[in-house]
């Protein structure tokens, strides 16, 4: 199976120097997708300039409705980033935001990753952005990119999505796991 053939990256926004402040990323619709991983990607900066990763739903790509999109864990990869490392999980009480207030001075991989049962379905939410990315001096650059699992990947089992908020039209409602050929 080739990644791209069943899954999609998208930006969440383009790399900008971050020492202007807040900068938030494009909504990315999961209407049609079951599964995001959320990458930040960043390179050494200054002391104390920090970033934030502040997530957020919306029920449409303009942010109508936006809120909080809570989540418990992230994984790190942090360092001089020279050599393959390992993911570290870090878990936190449920928040919308993440930081590490030695991350400004070191390269990172942060990557935080949702079911699309986790937004608020029942108030029609299917879209996510990475929002008030800050501060972050001119060296950090971060990248963030939405790598999306679709309804039809192989091996896929519906969630709450589709048993309690059936409006995706290419996988009707069902109650059991659909085969796959």
């Amino acid at each position: 199976m080739r990644f791209c053939e069943n899954n999609n990256i998208s930006a969440g926004f383009i790399p900008v120097d971050m020492g202007g402040g807040a900068n938030d990323g494009d909504w990315v619709s999961l209407k049609n997708y079951h599964h995001v991983s959320v990458v930040l990607y960043k390179a050494v900066g200054t002391a104390g300039d920090d970033p934030t990763l502040t997530m957020e739903q919306a029920t449409t790509n303009t942010g109508t409705g936006a809120k909080a999109l809570t989540f418990r864990n992230i994984y790190v990869k942090q360092g001089t980033l020279t050599s393959v490392g390992v993911f570290t999980r870090v878990d936190q009480a449920a928040a919308a935001t993440y930081t590490d207030l030695v991350s400004a001075e070191i390269a990172a991989i942060w990557v935080v990753e949702f079911d699309s049962d986790e937004l608020d379905v029942d108030g029609g939410f299917d879209h996510i952005r990475r929002a008030a990315l800050c501060p972050g001096g001119p060296a950090v650059r971060p990248v963030i990119l939405f790598g999306a699992v679709p309804d039809t990947a192989p091996g896929f089992v519906p969630n709450k999505r589709y048993t309690q908020c059936p409006r995706n039209p290419i996988m009707p409602a069902v109650s059991a796991p659909r085969a796959h050929s």
